[in-house]
């Protein structure tokens, strides 16, 4: 397995897929690595030559990911709940933040079913 910014990636799986085993790397931002890196999408990880891994992490450096990005996004939880703005205690409350109904649904955000007495009707 090839060792990119900390994670580990997959070797059987095309470069394009692998990269987005990356906190903070979807399908397009690992497209627009690979092609200023100048490496075949669809090529193997297992196929690459080591100086294209290090293309590859050169370029990988200059996006945001992994402990940055998680740090940054937690810091930017934490000031819109210190603030007191409306998503803030939507997240305080691990409700929805984006203003999903949650009478019905929801259920990711808020949990296991919790009967509250006398709600039959």
């Amino acid at each position: 397995m090839a060792r990119i910014s900390g994670v580990d990636i997959p070797n059987d799986k095309r470069v394009v897929i692998s990269l987005t085993y990356i906190y903070g790397i979807g399908k397009t931002t690992s497209q627009k690595v690979l092609a200023a890196a100048g490496v075949n999408e669809d090529s193997r990880v297992k196929d690459l030559t080591e100086d294209e891994l290090t293309r590859i992490r050169t370029e990988i450096t200059k996006v945001k990911v992994e402990g940055d990005l998680r740090r940054e996004v937690s810091l930017n939880i934490k000031r819109l709940q210190e603030i007191g703005s409306y998503r803030g205690i939507r997240h305080r409350r691990g409700l929805p933040t984006r203003g999903q109904n949650t009478r019905n649904n929801s259920r990711t955000r808020k949990g296991p079913r919790r009967t509250v007495a006398n709600k039959k009707k």
